[in-house]
């Protein structure tokens, strides 16, 4: 049942839209404009496999946000992940 749990919300985060991120965003007080959903969004989809259940691929994905956006949507995108992760 976990693994199914882990697989759907993986693949929802390849298919979310931006403004889904953003009234996520919005729902858990996680600043997260438009354009920076985009960006996030953008690094997915491009990404062979998104795992945010792993640790380390969470954190090298967080890495990677913060290049394209800035390290506080990276660390505000973190909490937003961990509450899905729990």
């Amino acid at each position: 049942m976990n693994n199914i749990y882990q697989q759907i919300v993986n693949q929802k985060l390849k298919t979310i839209t931006p403004d889904e991120l953003v009234s996520y965003g919005k729902e858990y007080q996680i600043s997260i404009n438009r354009n920076q959903a985009q960006k996030v969004l953008t690094l997915l989809r491009n990404r062979q496999k998104v795992n945010i259940f792993d640790a380390n691929e969470r954190k090298a994905l967080l890495m990677e946000i913060a290049k394209v956006t800035s390290p506080q949507v990276a660390r505000e995108l973190n909490r937003l992940f961990i509450k899905f992760v729990k």
